[in-house]
């Protein structure tokens, strides 16, 4: 049996405000749209944590399980849970078949999680995973260079946007969650 996934998951960081988005495309295989309305992003620790995801779906949940295990675990600390996750996630026998990638951000760090054991956090306050993430990203980094004045809501939206123009397995069905981050004085 063919597995249900593909997706564009973006976060972005401008001008102290967190973005991150997601299409509602599920597909399987490389012809049929299962459902059009996937949500694939999470808030976790009461908000402060947002997670996208890209891959099969129940491997995505099981992640973010373990994940909001780990951010208990070490109270709340975003970066070293993400990476004891990669550790976890290339070293158990059960966690190294999933299928995934996630995105992780908080008010201080935007990170991609992946099963080889990499948690990157990306150039340009950039992140963009799944099966339309280098169109996302491209038109992303276009829009940061270029239309500083956008919000990072806009940017994500936008670029996500473009990314279901040219990706088969994103659609226009775009979810988006933001954070702001504490004024800098």
């Amino acid at each position: 049996m063919e597995q249900i996934k593909s997706t564009t998951v973006l976060a972005i960081i401008h001008d102290n405000e967190l973005a991150i988005g997601a299409d509602g495309q599920a597909t399987m295989g490389n012809a049929i749209i299962v459902k059009s309305n996937v949500k694939k992003l999470r808030k976790l620790m009461n908000g402060t944590i947002l997670v996208g995801f890209a891959g099969s779906t129940a491997d995505c949940l099981t992640l973010i399980d373990r994940l909001d295990e780990k951010l208990q675990k070490y109270s709340g600390d975003m970066r070293r849970s993400s990476v004891e996750l990669a550790r976890d996630w290339r070293t158990d026998r059960y966690l190294r078949k999933l299928e995934a990638m996630i995105i992780v951000a908080n008010n201080k760090d935007l990170l991609i999680v992946s099963g080889n054991g990499d948690v990157l956090e990306p150039d340009n306050r950039i992140a963009a995973i799944g099966s339309g993430g280098v169109y996302a990203n491209s038109a992303a980094i276009a829009l940061k260079r270029h239309s500083p004045h956008m919000k990072a809501e806009e940017m994500v939206r936008s670029a996500l946007t473009i990314a279901a123009d040219t990706c088969i397995y994103t659609n226009h069905n775009i979810t988006i969650e933001k954070l702001a981050y504490p004024s800098i004085a």
